[in-house]
């Protein structure tokens, strides 16, 4: 018997499937498993989307972006786009998407997309280089093709909170600020995992029938745990979130796939990315300035708006891509998933499902549950292509615009504005808090943030968190030095997202902000905190 980690344990839980990981994936077997009626426990070490899931595009990918370079991750994109829209429409924005090349790109790339397109089965049309203008005027006068393709915008934390919830609902079970710190292993199997809760501070073993490691880019450090090597490449992509959307559009360079080349609406902003630099290590991730000025350069070629607009985010995300790291340019690796099943590797009960895209999620859930139910012995097929994903209150208040719509229409004088870029008012906080305790979590700054618009306006948490901060002292869900702690935590996080878009009007804003929590509040940060 092999024992990595053994503390006195706070008590002991079952369940028929562990699954570790609160992203898109992870909630989206919760739910699968859920509905095949697999009692499921999901563990997640920070809170929902904490990785890639909360640091993406957004974009509904077509699938035209990889018909050069993945035909096959084109044809699954395809067929999910399409499925989403039916089963989860409250979380999309149909808004269709352009490619468009300017003077100077490849003519070749140019000719032969439509029939790559049509090899890979999708839904496009050439359009003349008037109409993309009418359009899309915002468009760059060197503009020399474009096509219309089935794009459109998601909803990344929506969909997410609202997949768990219909889980929930069904009987699945939920633990967030819950990390996996070891494997206990016996006879091939693992026969406990052992979790460390960072809100309580104790420590919990977990006893399941199959293991499911939906990690996204640290999933080679979960297998680890079974002594078990995954080869994957961490590609740390790089957007800027736009002060106003810019077009209606989700626009693609019409070119292979690289740096700067797609800005996708994101409600009333614009998010324009991305980048592919190799890391080391997804738990630092930060976005650079240098990226900064190469995604605004390349991005400005297609939409010149995009060199002078105002910018309020940077932010970062790591994809985790399947591959033997034998290459050096991670554009070519594929943007497929791999479902690997590690009985291969002595551990029976033990899978791993990585890499992918937020689109083909579903999909990715579904071939995992089909493993997990073959392996338990269960025959139930999957219903999640067909069932509808129901609008829960976990996920409402993450809507842009939806905030000032429901306070302009209620009129309660007594309901106070706290966050006055996105219009969130205090019984919007009160609604998340409870919804985060109905769940089992605690509410805090970084958990209400996560689940509505605090902190995404010009001010980036400027004026928002002291005030939300103080009205959780007033409801009593913060207490002593905790308020401190996680307004700290808060200011940080911001503070990363800014530090590499400071210029003109941003800079000014920090300037701002740095007097009120530094020079009014007295709310020094470490140096740890900028760099």
């Amino acid at each position: 018997m092999k024992i990595l980690f053994a503390p006195i344990m706070e008590k002991t839980l079952e369940t028929d499937v562990l699954i570790i990981g609160g992203g898109i994936t992870g909630a989206g077997i919760a739910r699968d498993l859920a509905l095949r009626g697999v009692k499921c426990l999901l563990v997640e070490k920070k809170d929902v989307d904490a990785g890639a899931s909360g640091g993406n595009h957004g974009l509904l990918h077509s699938g035209a972006r990889y018909v050069a370079s993945d035909i096959m991750a084109a044809k699954e994109c395809r067929n999910e786009s399409r499925i989403l829209k039916k089963i989860a429409p409250h979380c999309i924005e149909d808004s269709g998407g352009l490619f468009v090349a300017v003077k100077g790109d490849d003519e070749k790339y140019i000719r032969d997309f439509p029939e790559m397109c049509r090899a890979a089965g999708l839904v496009f049309e050439e359009i003349d280089i008037k109409d993309a203008k009418d359009m899309e005027p915002a468009l760059s006068d060197e503009i020399i093709a474009a096509f219309k393709v089935e794009d459109g915008c998601v909803d990344p934390f929506k969909l997410t909170l609202d997949n768990l919830s219909q889980a929930l609902k069904l009987g699945a079970s939920f633990m967030g600020h819950s990390e996996v710190v070891s494997f206990e292993t016996d006879k091939g199997k693992i026969v406990g995992a052992y979790i460390f809760n960072s809100l309580s501070g104790k420590k919990i073993r977990i006893e399941a029938n199959l293991v499911i490691n939906a990690t996204g880019a640290w999933a080679d450090k979960v297998a680890h745990f079974a002594g078990i090597k995954i080869p994957l490449v961490c590609s740390k992509g790089t957007l800027l979130v736009t002060q106003a959307r810019i077009t209606k559009r989700v626009v693609n360079r019409l070119r292979k796939a690289t740096d700067g080349d797609i800005l996708v609406p994101g409600g009333t902003v614009s998010i324009l990315g991305t980048t592919s630099v190799r890391i080391d290590d997804p738990d630092k991730s930060r976005p650079t300035r240098k990226e900064v000025d190469q995604i605004i350069e390349q991005g400005a070629a297609m939409i010149p708006e995009l060199g002078t607009t105002r910018y309020i985010r940077a932010y970062s995300g790591v994809r985790p891509l399947f591959s033997s790291g034998d290459t050096e340019n991670d554009r070519s690796v594929s943007r497929g998933f791999a479902l690997l099943d590690h009985a291969k590797e002595g551990v029976k009960n033990f899978i791993t499902i990585t890499g992918g895209k937020l689109t083909t999620y579903r999909l990715m859930a579904e071939k995992t549950s089909d493993l997990a139910c073959k392996k338990l012995g269960v025959n139930k097929t999957c219903k999640t292509a067909k069932i509808p994903i129901p609008l829960s209150d976990n996920g409402r208040w993450t809507e842009p615009g939806l905030s000032p719509k429901l306070w302009i229409k209620k009129n309660d004088p007594d309901d106070i504005i706290l966050c006055e870029c996105e219009m969130v008012s205090k019984a919007i906080i009160d609604s998340i808090s409870q919804s985060i305790e109905n769940q089992g979590g605690k509410p805090n700054l970084t958990s209400v943030s996560l689940r509505s618009r605090v902190g995404k306006g010009p001010c980036q948490g400027g004026f928002c968190g002291a005030r939300i901060t103080a009205h959780l002292y007033d409801r009593g869900i913060l207490k002593s030095g905790q308020g401190m702690d996680e307004l700290k935590n808060f200011v940080r996080e911001r503070w990363h997202g800014n530090y590499p878009i400071l210029w003109d009007l941003a800079l000014e804003q920090a300037e701002l902000q740095e007097a009120l929590y530094c020079g009014l509040f007295g709310l020094e940060l470490p140096s740890s905190a900028i760099l």
